[in-house]
Parts: structure tokens; sequence; C-alpha cells
């Protein structure tokens, strides 16, 4: 069994004998052969086209190319020798002006021709004269001339040119061989990434359709929420504003238990006003119609009045209040209504989750924040440093597992989300801090306030920062 036969997939009639071999390793085989037996090897692919040629012109064959009558005539042995298609294992001898001969025989793969191989010229064994069509293909030249340089070339016997014949087509063979599976592999190959491929721009597009979709199913939530909480904010205002108007007697004096009554009304339609706001402030994130005015701010006005507002809810609950600010605070750029909101959140989250006893702290003070992209490029010890405003909210309350703290800014998000659960809250408090200090680029992370309790910290630029 030729190796040939091994491989079970046919042969691509497409493909042709010059795209299987490697040019340089089959001539390296035919000038071996050449240097052997002094034979030339000439390889011609199906089409015609010379792929190999190991041959030397012979002393013989110059000197009847001098003549004119014998270039002429040795230029049509060759075009018939070129022009011969022998059959699958079948030779064709072609016999030469001179006496010399050709062995002409197919390449074959996988039972079809891909090529011929051609041997010569070389001298018969038996031949021990010139022959007289010899000296008439060039009259110009010495007989005994050419005599004397057609007995130089090689002379060899039929039984051995088809032996050399024979190893060559093995050779060719096994070559063959190598080279289909090593295609057949590379075809195989590209099939297989092309599928690939295939699937996955099939997947892109199914990914690409399911995040339209979800953008298209985002914005209707917005605008839901958005006309949603619009109009149930224009009534709740007229409920808080009668329950004011009830507490302030207005409509007549009321019983301690009605007066009990429309203070509870008032306070719960202020929190369901507070939570609509959210949803408005969060919708207007979303969209990115929210309108930052930024100016220059001093951090520690707007951190008194935030502890001043919140003072009495933390005394109600028994949660102490404390400030610590360093001397000497630069001004940050920022909204000082969305700077008064960010820490509005982050304290009074602070109070909510902070047991009676506890301690709500915020602390201000300037760090350094090293400049993005200079440590890169090798600069640190040239390079200045963007100060910051750091504000610290730490509690001493119930604090907040780790596994939670890469999801507590998100909306809606609760840590406690049973129907039992101690604390009220929407979870979008810590949601909006998050987009408005970014919006302001800034950062808000939460850590640990050992021993107990949590640390929110946001940093702010002290410089301007251009915001796309």
């Amino acid at each position: 069994m030729t190796p040939a036969s091994l491989l079970s997939t046919s042969v691509d009639p497409s493909v042709r004998l010059e795209d299987l071999v490697e040019r340089e390793a089959l001539a390296e085989l035919c000038r071996n052969f050449f240097s052997l037996f002094g034979i030339g090897v000439r390889i011609y692919s199906r089409s015609g086209g010379l792929i190999v040629d190991s041959s030397s012109e012979h002393d013989m064959c110059g000197l009847v190319n001098e003549d004119t009558t014998g270039r002429r005539a040795c230029s049509g042995t060759v075009e018939k020798v070129k022009k011969t298609i022998p059959e699958a294992g079948v030779d064709e001898i072609e016999p030469c002006f001179s006496g010399a001969a050709y062995r002409i025989s197919a390449i074959t793969y996988e039972h079809r021709s891909v090529g011929r191989l051609i041997l010569g010229p070389y001298l018969p064994h038996g031949l021990q004269e010139a022959p007289e069509t010899l000296a008439e293909a060039a009259p110009s030249q010495s007989a005994d001339k050419l005599r004397l340089a057609l007995l130089r070339m090689p002379r060899a016997k039929d039984e051995t040119v088809s032996r050399i014949a024979n190893h060559l087509r093995a050779a060719l063979d096994l070559i063959l061989f190598s080279a289909h599976k090593a295609h057949l592999a590379s075809e195989m190959h590209l099939v297989s990434v092309r599928e690939n491929y295939r699937e996955l721009e099939n997947k892109s597009a199914q990914l690409q359709v399911a995040y339209d979709r979800l953008r298209e199913l985002d914005r209707l939530k917005s605008n839901f929420l958005a006309t949603v909480s619009h109009e149930l904010r224009t009534p709740l205002t007229s409920i808080i504003g009668y329950s004011e108007m009830l507490s302030g007697g207005m409509a007549g004096p009321l019983q301690p238990e009605q007066a009990q009554f429309v203070e509870t009304i008032h306070e719960k339609s202020e929190q369901l006003l507070g939570l609509i706001r959210s949803l408005l402030d969060l919708s207007k994130l979303d969209s990115g119609t929210m309108h930052i005015q930024r100016r220059r701010v001093a951090v520690l006005p707007v951190l008194n009045e935030v502890v001043s507002t919140l003072l009495p809810h933390g005394r109600k609950k028994g949660v102490e209040l404390k400030l610590d600010v360093e001397s000497d605070l630069p001004e940050v750029t920022a909204d000082p209504e969305r700077l008064r909101q960010i820490m509005l959140n982050l304290v009074e989250n602070a109070i909510k989750f902070t047991p009676m006893g506890g301690t709500v702290s915020v602390r201000a003070r300037v760090v350094s924040t090293d400049v993005p992209g200079v440590e890169d490029l090798g600069f640190v010890l040239l390079s200045g440093a963007a100060p910051s405003v750091e504000i610290e909210v730490l509690d001493t309350g119930i604090g907040i597992p780790a596994r939670e703290k890469k999801r507590i800014f998100d909306a809606f998000y609760q840590v406690d989300s049973s129907s039992t659960r101690e604390h009220g809250g929407a979870g979008l408090g810590l949601s909006i801090v998050k987009r408005l200090v970014e919006a302001h680029s800034g950062t808000v992370t939460v850590a640990d306030n050992a021993p107990t309790g949590s640390a929110f910290v946001v940093r702010l630029p002290t410089e301007a920062v251009a915001h796309e």
C-alpha cells in the first residue's frame, strides 16, 4: 500500500502539484539524482508548467545548437517530449535524432494525474555509433566531433532508467502524501475557524439585539419613573400642604390624637416626597439631563449645614454627630446643592444604620492624588501631585458584609431585602451619591471602620477637571 492510499479523503480536483510540493526541497531531491546518475530530471505540472529542472546542457547538445538546422531539430524534439502525455503506470520512450532518448512518466496521486516526470537525454546502452540523423541535423559540424561529444553523454540501460523513475515517483509519492496531509489539516483548520467565526458573529448579533433591547427597556424604565414620579409629586405636595395647615389650626383646633395623626401624615408624606425626588434625580442621572453647575465651593460651610440639619435626627435616635475638618481646607469645584445632597445622603444613611449610643463622624482633609498616566512614563519623581479634598463619613453601626460592598452602589439594591427588614429605604441613596460624585470627577469608596461600622470616603478634586 502506497502512502497516498492511506489517506481516505479524495484529492480535491482543484489542488495542483505546484500547490502541494515545496519546490526547493523537490529541486534538491532531483539534483541529488542528477549527481548520482548524470541524467537530467525535469518535472512538469499537469498544465505543462515547469516545476523543477535539474538538467544541464551536454557538449553534444551545445554543438548541435550552434547550427541553425540543428537548433530547429533540437527544439522540435524538446516540444514533442513536452507534449507527450503518458498513461498512468506506462512510461513513454521518446527517441532523439541524436540517438539519445527521453523517458516520460506520469506522476499520479490518488489515481489522478498531477504532472509528468522526464528523464534525459541519455544514451541507450546498446548505442555504439552516432546515427546519420545527427550529422544531417548539424551539417556545419564535424561528424567525428559530434560522435565524440555524443559518446560522452551518460549511458544507461532501460531497466536502470526505469528504476530511477520508480525511485523518483516513490519519493514524490511520499512528498505528496505529507504535503496533502498538511494541506487537509490546513483546510480543516480554516473551515473550523470560519465556523467559529460564523458562530461568534451570530452570537455577537444576538448580544447586540439583546443589548439594544435592554437599552430600550432601560430608557422606558427611566421615562416611566420620571413620569410617575412627576405625577405623584403634584398630589403629594397638596397632601403635605393641607397636613401643615391642619397642624397649624387653620381648620380649627385639633384633639391631641387628631394632631398626632396629622403629624404622622405629614411625616410619611415628606418621606414619600424624598423618595420621589430620589427617583427623579436617578432618572436625570441615567438620561444625562441633570445639570451640574460647578463653581468654587468652600467645603466647611456645606458640612456644617449638613451636620446642623441632621443633628436633631441624630439626637432623636440617640446617635452623636461629630465634625472634624482640617484648618485651611481648600475649595473644590462643585455644584454646592449637589455636594450638600451627597453629604446629606451619606450622613443620614450612617445615622440610620447606627444603633442608639453610637457615633457618626464627618472628617475632611487634603490628600495628594498622583496624576494619572505620569507613573507609566517614568517621571514619578519629577511630577507634582493633584490635591483633592477627602471627606470621610464614619459610623459605629452594623457595618457592611464584604460580599455586599461591590453592590451597595447599585440602584434599588439593599443588603437586607427581606420583608421583615429593620431599616427602611428604597436603596437609591448610595447609587445617587456615586453618580453625583463621579459627575464631579471624584470617587467614592467604602471600607470597614474597625472595630465596628463602615467608612464612606469621598474624594473631590480641588481643581476643575474636563468632563466629557
